[in-house]
């Protein structure tokens, strides 16, 4: 089991970890230092566990706002989401499709219309 040395408000601290779980765990030491040299500045020189209590807390009340604000974008995803859903169902029912004519049948329509004007334009000529 590795051993790494980790550094929070400024003290070293030396903690056993699963093996290729060494960056994690430099990772959440980073977050609680964030917070522990915040506390140093503020507050000034404390115990050692007092300084990892408060620091601590500090970053529980940053994951549960970010926790409640994941919670809110979830409601507003699932709301667009419905409102998206029923847009299909509106745009499926107004929806009217129309067949694609095969170019032979537009050249066969082409050549009917064409003759029927011939034809117009021969009955025209009869009746003046």
């Amino acid at each position: 089991m590795p051993q790494v040395e980790i550094t929070i408000g400024g003290r070293n601290f030396e903690v056993a970890c699963q093996e290729g779980e060494e960056q994690f765990l430099f990772t959440a030491a980073a977050m609680l230092d964030v917070e522990a040299s915040f506390l140093s500045k503020q507050v000034g020189r404390m115990p050692e566990s007092r300084m990892l209590l408060m620091a601590g807390l500090l970053l529980a009340d940053r994951t549960s706002g970010l926790e409640d604000k994941v919670r809110e974008a979830e409601g507003k995803l699932a709301q667009a989401q419905a409102q998206l859903e029923k847009a299909a169902i509106q745009v499926g029912v107004e929806r009217i499709e129309m067949p694609v004519a095969s170019i032979e049948v537009i050249e066969i329509m082409n050549s009917i219309a064409t003759r029927a004007e011939e034809i117009a334009d021969e009955v025209e000529g009869c009746a003046t």
